[in-house]
Parts: C-alpha cells; structure tokens; sequence
C-alpha cells in the first residue's frame, strides 16, 4: 500500500465512524498499519495529530447538526457524535469553536471551518508540507455561480502565533473565520482551502459588492486574539476574484483560489 493510499484509507474510515467511539488506535489496526507510522505520516502532511484532526472533524458535523437540525437538542447531538454528557462535547466544542454549542446554534450560520482533508496530491520521498482541504462536496455550487465572486483571505504570519502555541493558532483560525462570517451575507458560503486560508463563495457578480465585503475584513486588522492573557495582533491579506468559466474541475478551482490569495500578498 503507497503512503497516498494509506491516507485515503484513513480519512475515509474516519468519515465513516465519525460518529462512532474510535481512537486512533481503531484507525491504524483498520487501515493495517502501526500507530506509530500511521502518526508520523498523518502529522509529516497534515501538520497535525489524527487524534485532533478527528475531533476537528467531529465538531464540524456537530456544528452542522446544531444548526440544520434545531429539533435536536444538544444533548442530542453531544450523544450523536460520542459524547455521553453536555460538559464534555461543550468542552470539545468550545476548544474548536471558541464558543459554546448554544451560542453557535443562535448564530444560525455553518461555516466550513475543518472541511476533510484532500488526498489528491502526490507524495515522494519529500512529502508535501501544504495543508489542502477537499471541498469537492460545495464543486455542485461552485458551478451554479460560475459568475459570483470569491472573497479570499489568508493568515499573516501564522507561523509565530503557533509558535506560542498551537492552541493559539486554532484561536487565531477560528477568529479569522469568524470575521469572513460577520461579512458574509446570508446566501454566501464561507470555508477553508488550506491550513490559514479561507474563502467567501458570494451570490452575486457585482465587484463592488465584493470589494465591500473584503474591506471591512481588513479593516479589523491588528484586533487582538486573546490567548491565556497575551493580546495576539491578528492581520489578513485579502482579495477578490471571478474565476467564470476558467475552470472545469476541483483541482483547477482549488488551484486558481490559492494561487489569487498568494498574488496579493
């Protein structure tokens, strides 16, 4: 079995047990593979353990369930995704979300904050270090608005906010999110593409509309993060694109987005 195979068998068995007590421990023996290599290779491409990556996940469809699902308590859904008492899933939650299962609820929003993670991608003897998230499942939408416009934003200087901790990089990816959200109409799709960019998929073609929406993201520049006490500056770059009809599959759709993020920097 190839590394790239290993990786598929993992992700997929994860989306298949979301729901299920697993450990990662179940995901190696699953995937007939050692923990300790499934580890490093997880962690050597994703930059991040399967342990996390899976609860990142789990809060994800959580997040999902709150707000598509309202006749659902919380309870319900904390039980759902393995979680036997509200504290604990309240817990999980808030350290992916940074609020609590209810307030989220009342936002009535559900961003793509950790969609799964892509395996498309070719792995040598140099594994590839960029962290890139399929978002195949919105590529259905991408097409009815070939005309609408992308607002792009990325993370300056992630690097040394994760150096302090990664905890406070999560911080720093869920309040980045959070500021797309705030100016993200109500038709408009927000998520991630890679491990510090994030995207608005808007409803309309019109520039300035989008030019708007990506100027108060900026404005809020150098807003701090609070992390245990220390105030984080936390800056975006920005841009906006139509991509039209320039591209006809996932991967060129991917491509384009990121390569218009690194263009304005």
């Amino acid at each position: 079995m190839t590394k790239l195979e290993l990786l598929a068998n993992v992700l997929e068995y994860i989306e298949q047990h979301i729901s299920e007590d697993i450990h990662t421990e179940d995901i190696a023996k699953a995937c007939f593979c050692s923990r300790s290599s499934l580890e490093k290779l997880f962690r050597c491409v994703y930059n991040i353990s399967v342990r996390d990556y899976l609860i990142r996940r789990r809060m994800t469809h959580a997040g999902k369930a709150l707000v598509e699902r309202p006749e659902l308590s919380v309870l319900d859904i904390a039980v759902m995704y393995g979680y036997s008492s509200n504290e604990a899933f309240s817990r999980a939650f808030r350290q992916v979300w940074n609020q609590l299962p209810s307030d989220y609820r009342n936002n009535k929003r559900s961003p793509e904050l950790f969609p799964r993670m892509n395996t498309s991608l070719e792995l040598g003897d140099d594994l590839m270090k960029t962290t890139k998230f399929d978002i195949s499942n919105l590529y259905d939408l991408f097409q009815t608005r070939q005309d609408c416009y992308f607002v792009c934003a990325d993370i300056k200087n992630l690097i040394p906010i994760n150096d302090i901790s990664r905890k406070a990089g999560d911080l720093a990816i869920v309040e980045s999110m959070r500021r797309l959200e705030d100016v993200a109409g109500e038709n408009d799709i927000v998520f991630r593409i890679g491990g510090d960019e994030f995207v608005i998929l808007t409803d309309s073609p019109d520039e300035k509309e989008a030019l708007d929406k990506m100027e108060k993201i900026l404005k809020r520049n150098g807003e701090c993060i609070n992390f245990e006490g220390q105030d984080i500056p936390l800056s975006l770059y920005g841009c906006i694109v139509r991509l039209g009809r320039k591209t006809e599959h996932y991967n060129e759709l991917f491509t384009a987005l990121w390569e218009a993020i690194n263009e304005s920097k």
